[in-house]
């Protein structure tokens, strides 16, 4: 299909006509919400390749499914043994758990939190009518056509209100478990802080093997005046399952965001993610990792915005791609008019494991100002022949020394990650992919 319009699959279709009961579908501002945000993405319907920002990425497949609104009846809980092979360690996170985008209170460990922290569930805030701005749900924070079907189905989703000065030690984590089969699940979480407060918000989701599910998340934050927020995600679904989500952070002066993404599952995984820097002297960091095989695809877009003087950036994107997998990095920064003495800097490295993988690469500059300090750059390349001789020259083999190679290109960004647990983690899953990674796991 050429063009993919959501009227043609759902005519004459408003929400009111779902057979479910949406969190908030009562309280009459949700309800007008919703509504609005389904109209503006019926307006456009699903993005296609003529469109500039989604040329490198299919959706065409997604026009197949039978339906995209999300299943109201929360699935049976996994087990226990299964809970604690995917998750990490319940003692040393505030736990939120949702199983196809519904919040678990019986699988979740929040811990106490402690003064000045609430974390909460979205769908029972929104039932509740409970005091969230309403604006955070207006098309102005809708940087893609498939926000505004977020903001039209979201499920549910976690809410974390800091007070001013709270500094959250332990990190929140929130679990998404994605089980059944073509199951479409829409996360919203949002991260309100308070001038000087300091979190670590990790995102993980998960799936089963061969499940056709499609999670189209949104996470919001909003960045008082210096604010430190350090967001994990990581995406580990299934290997059919489709996950496109965007994170978008405002940033007050002063303020600290530091995005952490890391793609290492699913058929198709696309993150737009954009910070806009409100205020003088903020910095944003944007850390990126995909390992990709067979026909594999992930795609990150990012956009961050300097709006105000001395604002500091830094993008780390790193891919190594095998089989006839691709990779998609577009990234833009912009420096707008009075946004002086802004410094930024933009990388994009890949490593092609094979003939068939692809990269498309375009890192973008866009200044409207003076005295700046700006600088991009991206590179595509195979393994250096003459490391890998050096390592077999020392009694390497050279599957072991390819691998070693592979590990020391992606660790730049995965040790960047703050939680020890986490980055464990991803070391263990990029090693687990690896030929002979269980022999370098004993070296390290």
């Amino acid at each position: 299909m050429e063009t993919m319009n959501v009227q043609e699959h759902w005519q004459n279709m408003a929400l009111d006509q779902v057979p479910l009961a949406l969190a908030g579908h009562e309280v009459p501002w949700v309800r007008e919400a919703r509504l609005a945000a389904f109209e503006r993405f019926a307006a456009r319907g699903f993005p296609t390749r003529r469109d500039e920002a989604w040329k490198y990425t299919d959706l065409s497949i997604l026009a197949k499914r039978a339906s995209f609104a999300p299943d109201n009846i929360p699935p049976d809980a996994p087990s226990e043994a299964a809970l604690n092979a995917w998750m990490l360690s319940r003692q040393n996170v505030h736990l939120m758990v949702f199983v196809n985008g519904h919040y678990s209170p019986e699988l979740s460990y929040p811990r106490n939190l402690g003064p000045g922290v609430q974390l909460e569930s979205l769908a029972g805030m929104l039932d509740e009518n409970a005091q969230l701005p309403p604006e955070l749900f207006d098309a102005v924070h809708e940087h893609t056509v498939l926000d505004a079907l977020n903001t039209a189905f979201t499920t549910d989703g976690a809410v974390l209100r800091l007070a001013p000065g709270t500094r959250l030690k332990t990190p929140v984590y929130l679990l998404y478990i994605a089980s059944g089969y073509g199951v479409s699940i829409y996360p919203r979480n949002i991260i309100l802080a308070g001038e000087g407060a300091e979190a670590t918000v990790i995102e993980h989701y998960m799936g089963t093997l061969d499940a056709h599910n499609f999670t189209d998340a949104v996470t919001q934050l909003e960045l008082a005046s210096g604010v430190t927020i350090d967001h994990c995600k990581l995406v580990q679904e299934g290997s059919a399952a489709f996950h496109i989500a965007g994170v978008h952070a405002r940033q007050k002066a002063g303020s600290r965001f530091v995005s952490h993404s890391f793609a290492l599952g699913g058929k198709l995984v696309r993150n737009d993610i954009t910070s806009s820097l409100d205020g003088p002297d903020c910095d944003c960091r944007m850390n990126g990792l995909y390992l990709l095989n067979g026909r594999q695809q992930a795609d990150h877009h990012t956009c961050i915005d300097h709006q105000a003087p001395r604002g500091t950036s830094r993008e780390c994107y790193r891919g190594v791609l095998d089989g006839a997998s691709r990779g998609v990095f577009d990234g833009k920064v912009i420096v707008r008019p009075g946004a002086e003495k802004t410094d930024a800097h933009q990388s994009n490295r890949n490593l092609l494991l094979s003939r068939q993988a692809e990269v498309d690469t375009k890192p973008q500059l866009e200044i409207y100002a003076d005295e700046v300090k700006c600088t991009h750059g991206a590179t595509v390349g195979q393994l250096d022949e003459d490391s890998l001789f050096y390592m077999q020259s020392r009694g390497i083999d050279a599957e072991t020394a390819r691998s070693l190679l592979v590990y020391g290109f992606l660790n730049d960004v995965i040790e960047r990650v703050p939680v020890s647990e986490l980055r464990s983690r991803i070391v263990d899953m990029v090693l687990d992919r690896l030929p002979q990674g269980e022999s370098i796991k004993e070296l390290l």
